[in-house]
């Protein structure tokens, strides 16, 4: 019997080509870059407050507590004053007022870049996972950074 009523099932047929599975549908663009934006929102918003509320002006933010108690400059040191010649475009003295702190912005900059660009793209989340003798390296860098502008040839360094 052969006839327009008939018809083929096509799971039966040898020629016939099963579908791909479909891949579960992933958050959307938007959702993949709200935390980067978020968080890039907030730095920026950090450094514009920092920007406008000069840190050289007495009574705007707190004194560092272990350079009152101690007198000495912490790695933080100088930081606030950093960052606002950083906001203001002035390299030279940013660096001059916490050079490891500039050395920061750079890093924080180039990974969110990556992660805007991850998200865009669809990608993995970057992750800022270093292996334990990185993290003992930044650390040494970081103390010889708190002794050497402690020491008086090493005032450049100083804010």
């Amino acid at each position: 019997m052969t006839g327009e009523n008939q018809r083929v099932d096509a799971s039966s047929s040898p020629f016939a080509v099963p579908a791909p599975p479909t891949a579960p549908a992933g958050p959307g663009r938007a959702r993949r870059l709200a935390s980067p934006a978020l968080t890039l929102a907030s730095a920026g918003l950090a450094f514009a407050y920092v920007g406008a509320v000069d840190p050289n002006e007495p009574g705007h933010y707190p004194v560092c507590p272990l350079f009152r108690v101690t007198g000495i400059l912490c790695p933080g040191c100088g930081g606030l004053r950093s960052a606002h010649a950083f906001a203001h475009g002035d390299l030279i003295t940013a660096f001059g007022a916490n050079a490891l702190a500039v050395v920061g912005y750079f890093v924080f900059a180039g990974f969110m870049i990556l992660w805007l660009v991850r998200a865009y793209r669809g990608g993995p989340t970057p992750r800022f996972a270093l292996r334990r003798p990185y993290w003992w390296a930044i650390g040494v860098l970081a103390l010889v950074f708190v002794v050497v502008r402690n020491l008086p040839f090493g005032s450049a360094l100083a804010p």
